[in-house]
């Protein structure tokens, strides 16, 4: 028999399956028909999960599908997702498909499954109806069928709703005629269950509500009894249903949607996305709404919506005349929506709500939401469609939907096809919000981990760029950090833990923390990457980094410098403009052990910039680090009108090479020494009369530099910090040194090793508040060790 001809299949009776699932998946009702198929008797069918109970996912295999079971050669037949999917409850759009029900024990069958969506007062969710293929085929006889497959079409004509109603609990006793009226009045209007026999040949099944449209009376009176007894009828006569293009359409949109969303875990684009793949095909007028939680990027909204949750208006898509919604409904703008509207009830039911056309009482009601701007001319008249976006059960944000007075109407069918589209829309919009979730919480990790360098100290200025990796999250372990030295000194580190996430910057923190802890003791460079070696080799054997630990001294015009590890850094210098990378002993990574460390001793002059980086800057896959270097040296001596501008050169010269991965830290310092003049010091014996020598020689050079201003409060402090000095170091040698830069700074050396703290002085007691007077006076004051004894110092400001 060719292919397309008209084929007539021999009336036979198969039993069929008749499954009710209520809303936890759980079954509620199972038919003997569905005993018969899935060999599980009512009793233990009922209250259990419905997909352990129907083994049945995805569609036959090529292979499969052409072994003999009257399928086309290389088709698989599936429409919608696999049973199971619909069964875990991820469709809300009629499904049908052809499968293989495999379960230990049991041979294979072919299986053709009808699943409808159910909505309403009652619990049941789902109404699933399956058939044993194989012995419809063997049934009908015709071994020149070549085709097998379930379908959907519109339904034009079936015997009355009132005698079905009444006819269904017969296949399901525990069923009343009113829930059985509203199940088989849903599933007329979702498509009309057809078998396809051939390319081109369909025929209306008859299991419990309907006949076929030519059956005559007799075979009518007939078909309605199998049915009462839960048996599926193959007509006398097949027939083409061209309604069926209707539910074929939806599919392909659907699917068509789908493929146009989410094409990015950008939360803005994806909105856009999102809106414009409804517009014009599905409707006119398109605007969506989202929580406030969920634009600002925060987690998951707590509790449900009420009246007061404001929504955010993130996109609006229309065919109208351009700027015809704009000023009216502008994009960005939040509002709270009262209880009587079908916005309200939509995003507290999390069900579509279908408005056929808006009357004018609707749309003034409406209307009254928008203060000084009157929209009833955009909407009256309108139908209206409102679906809402849920993930996992919680309302993220709807959907108002709106066509204009000359096109059809939106009807169940639609409000169906919506609920399937802001489903796919919601779990894609929930995708983006988690990504742009974490993403914040990401960069907000990585900012506090990161330390606020102070771009201007005494002797020298720095700036600094970080830039998170491009895969992987945006989460890393390279850091930048300068901590102030006693001695107006400064140390300059950067370092980077091997690896990407969490873990990476968790181990960055804690090597950072101990660095600076270690710098305040005034380490060398070599013993301090000797300790923190040791201290990461003790925390774990997964702690390595590398680390580049420099200390500059402004008034020697210095820099000692050790390299665990780590790519050089870039010196350029101001009397010629080159640049150069320092060559240092290279180490080995933090936590390796056993390595030496070696401390080398530049110098520098005033107006040189350090340039300390992060291998991420510098390598790219596939190309010699070499490269990056080089480019790192050139764009470094780039003149620039300030450091900010200088990072952005050597940042762009880097960063637009392409293939960059890891994150990456930049630090430049441009070194601008301290004048010799502009420093002054003094040895003082330990003795109290050297207390009033310090005043009187503070007073003389602030004098000499024109900073009388602010004599009085440096004579009271020096005093302060000298006699505490004198009094507690019990030493030989007290040292006294003024620095003058952007502040005043004052250094108290002495070879006592116990720093000072801060007491609670009482009325009567006599010690205790020279520090308290410092900390009041002072701009900033600290105390740290030296490899010799201590330093105390403070700063005043000049202005």
């Amino acid at each position: 028999m060719e292919r397309g001809t008209p084929q007539y299949a021999v009336a036979g009776r198969i039993p069929l399956a008749v499954v009710v699932v209520d809303g936890q998946g759980l079954v509620s009702h199972w038919s003997t028909g569905a005993r018969r198929l899935f060999g599980r008797p009512k009793e233990e069918a009922v209250g259990q999960p419905a997909v352990e109970l129907m083994p049945v996912s995805g569609a036959l295999s090529e292979d499969e599908a052409s072994d003999g079971y009257g399928l086309y050669e290389h088709e698989t037949v599936e429409l919608g997702p696999g049973l199971d999917a619909t069964l875990n409850g991820l469709t809300s759009y009629p499904a049908a498909g052809r499968a293989r029900l495999s379960e230990p024990g049991r041979a294979q069958l072919d299986v053709l499954w009808w699943a409808y969506p159910l909505v309403g007062p009652g619990p049941e969710r789902l109404l699933v109806l399956a058939a044993d293929a194989s012995r419809l085929h063997t049934e009908s006889g015709d071994n020149g069928v070549e085709r097998i497959a379930p379908g959907f079409a519109l339904h034009t004509e079936f015997l009355g709703s009132e005698e079905l109603a009444g006819r269904l609990p017969e296949i399901l006793p525990s069923m009343s005629v009113g829930e059985s009226r509203r199940i088989v009045s849903q599933v007329l209007e979702l498509g009309y269950p057809v078998l396809e026999y051939s390319q081109h040949d369909r025929v209306p099944v008859t299991p419990d509500w309907g006949v076929p449209q030519r059956a005559g009376h007799a075979a009518r009176r007939k078909e309605a009894e199998d049915a009462a007894a839960g048996q599926l009828a193959a007509p006398a006569e097949p027939e083409q249903d061209l309604e069926y293009a209707a539910v074929r359409e939806r599919l392909e949109f659907l699917n068509e949607v789908s493929g146009r969303i989410g094409s990015s875990l950008d939360l803005a684009r994806t909105i856009h996305e999102v809106s414009a793949a409804v517009v014009p095909r599905f409707t006119d007028v398109a605007g969506t709404y989202l929580r406030e939680q969920v634009i600002a990027g925060e987690g998951f909204p707590d509790g449900p919506p009420d009246e007061t949750t404001m929504w955010h208006r993130v996109a609006v898509e229309h065919v109208d005349a351009p700027g015809r919604w704009d000023d009216v409904v502008p994009v960005g703008e939040a509002m709270p929506f009262p209880a009587h509207t079908p916005f309200f009830q939509c995003m507290t039911s999390g069900d579509p709500v279908l408005v056929p056309q808006i009357s004018e009482q609707m749309g003034t009601a409406i209307a009254s939401q928008f203060e000084k701007r009157d929209i009833r001319p955009l909407i009256n008249g309108r139908s209206m469609l409102v679906v809402p976006l849920k993930a996992r059960n919680v309302v993220l944000g709807f959907m108002i939907l709106l066509r204009h007075p000359g096109r059809t109407l939106f009807n169940d069918m639609d409000r169906f096809t919506g609920a399937e589209l802001a489903a796919r829309a919601g779990l894609v919009l929930d995708n983006a919000r988690m990504y742009t979730y974490q993403e914040s919480v990401a960069e907000t990790l990585q900012d506090s981990m990161l330390p606020q360098v102070t771009p201007r100290m005494t002797g020298c200025d720095t700036a600094t760029r970080y830039l998170p990796g491009t895969l992987l999250g945006r989460v890393g372990g390279d850091w930048f950090d300068s901590v102030k030295l006693p001695g107006s000194r400064i140390a300059l580190v950067v370092g980077d833990v091997m690896g990407h996430g969490l873990n990476s910057a968790a181990m960055m923190g804690q090597l950072r923390t101990a660095v600076q802890t270690m710098a305040a003791l005034d380490l060398p460079p070599a013993q301090l990457l000797r300790n923190l070696d040791d201290l990461a080799q003790r925390l774990g054997e997964h702690y390595l980094a590398t680390c580049l630990y420099a200390i500059y001294d402004p008034v020697r015009g210095e820099l000692l410098m050790s390299n665990a590890g780590h790519i050089p850094p870039v010196l350029v210098r101001a009397a010629d403009g080159r640049s150069e990378l320092i060559e240092l002993p290279t180490g080995a990574p933090i936590g390796v052990g056993g390595v030496p460390f070696e401390t080398v001793r530049i110098a520098v002059a005033p107006g040189d910039r350090l340039v300390m980086c992060t291998d991420g800057l510098v390598e790219v896959r596939g190309e010699d680090i070499g490269v990056g270097l080089a480019t790192l040296c050139e764009s470094a001596a780039h003149p620039a009108a300030s450091m900010d501008d200088a990072c952005d050169t050597i940042i762009r010269a880097l960063n637009t090479r392409g293939g960059r991965k890891d994150d990456v830290a930049l630090l430049m310092a441009r070194l601008n020494g301290i004048a010799t003049e502009d420093v002054a010091q003094w040895d003082l014996a330990s003795e109290p009369e050297e207390v009033g020598r310090a005043r009187r020689l503070v007073r003389a050079q602030l004098s000499d530099w024109g900073l009388e201003g602010v004599s009085e409060n440096a004579e009271l402090l020096v005093g302060e910090v000298v006699t505490n000095a004198v009094r507690h170091a019990g030493g030989r040698r007290v040292g006294l040194r003024l620095v003058r830069a952007e502040t005043l700074l004052c250094e108290v050396v002495d070879d006592g090793h116990v720093l000072p703290t801060l007491l609670s002085a009482g009325p009567s007691d006599e010690a205790g508040r020279g520090l308290r007077v410092v900390s009041r006076l002072a701009r900033e004051w600290g105390a740290s060790r030296t490899g010799d004894g201590k330093t105390v110092w403070f700063e005043l400001s000049l202005r």
